[in-house]
């Protein structure tokens, strides 16, 4: 399993992102830029210039037409994707620090961090599809501020205006974004700040990833955790293998020790443990630094992490690996 390795960024990624087609990988770093892949090969297709500050995070609608930014200048940005051209922005009183379309791509929702006397906010956009997508309403349909610990990721969950966030306590939480009100909420879901929340396929779990040096797997209708993955280092990001019954963890000691320990016991691999069994299967080394983010190819084919170093390292599987029969005969598909 030969990594490419993506080099267009200067400073340390901070998240990647494939389409929902898994033919394009988006890339966005502390050094102002987002790049977009082609993920077979790793060649470079462009890049979205406009942002001032770290661009914290990206997402990618489901046709592949808008990709939404958010950044440390306090923006967030429309991009259309085919042309590059920055297509609306909104600023805010703070930086922007996680975005999310929901499964059509009508409405992003995003996370403003709390700081110089604003709060965290929470605002969903409606998205207006029509045309070249320059038209967009200023206002926020929704917006409320999380009572508490302030959030740090989150996304739209199967039911319409019901989002999952993660906190800076390590509580999960349910939002119904119409009211603000917390319907559910896990306070001791992780003991420390949630770092990562990635979706399953059909939106009905989710996995966590923290610096509690846990990930979890929650119910996204009732935030019961199903499934705990207990590793010896700070976790960054946590990833779902679609019809494989693997989960990919990535993290690191931070970046601030890093230059004091050995690569091997700052231990910057990607880790594969075996969703059912709680237990590791396996690890993917090759950063020279902590992963900071972690992606799997929608179909299962390939996945790609983001560290501290500044590169993109896209792996696609061997053959042995879609072979292995972690359940014997039995056939699992997503």
């Amino acid at each position: 399993m030969r990594p490419i390795l993506l080099q267009g960024h200067e400073r340390s990624l901070t998240q990647i992102k494939f389409n929902s087609d898994g033919d394009l990988l988006f890339s966005c770093s502390k050094d102002h830029v987002i790049n977009v892949w082609y993920s077979h090969n790793g060649e470079r297709l462009g890049t979205y210039d406009g942002h001032n500050g770290t661009v914290w995070t990206t997402d990618v609608d489901p046709q592949s037409r808008f990709m939404i930014s958010g950044a440390a200048d306090n923006t967030l940005k429309l991009w259309a994707v085919q042309s590059g051209k920055c297509l609306y922005t909104w600023e805010f009183p703070t930086a922007v620090k996680r975005v999310a379309f929901n499964d059509k791509g009508t409405q992003v929702v995003c996370i403003t961090e709390q700081r110089m006397g604003h709060q965290c906010a929470i605002r969903v956009f409606d998205i207006n599809q029509e045309g070249d997508g320059t038209k967009q309403s200023k206002e926020p349909r929704y917006m409320f501020n999380p009572i508490g610990s302030k959030a740090t990721v989150c996304a739209f969950t199967l039911s319409p205006d019901i989002i999952i966030t993660g906190h800076e306590s390590g509580k999960v939480a349910l939002f119904d974004v119409r009211t603000g009100d917390e319907i559910e909420s896990n306070e001791r879901a992780h003991s420390e700040v949630v770092t990562d929340l990635q979706l399953s396929k059909d939106r009905t779990y989710c996995i966590t990833s923290s610096k509690d040096k846990a990930a979890r797997i929650h119910d996204t209708k009732n935030l019961m955790v199903i499934k705990t993955f207990n590793t010896e280092t700070p976790l960054n990001s946590a990833a779902l293998a679609p019809n494989r019954p693997y989960v990919l963890l990535g993290g690191g000691q931070e970046a601030m020790s890093v230059t004091t320990t050995s690569l091997r016991q700052g231990k910057f691999e990607t880790r594969f443990w075996h969703k059912v069994f709680e237990e590791e299967i396996g690890r993917v080394k090759g950063h020279f630094g902590p992963i900071n983010t972690i992606a799997v190819h929608p179909d299962g084919t390939s996945y790609a992490s983001g560290g501290e170093d500044g590169f993109v390292r896209v792996h696609h599987f061997d053959e042995s690996y879609f072979r292995a029969k972690p359940y014997g005969d039995l056939e699992i598909i997503d």
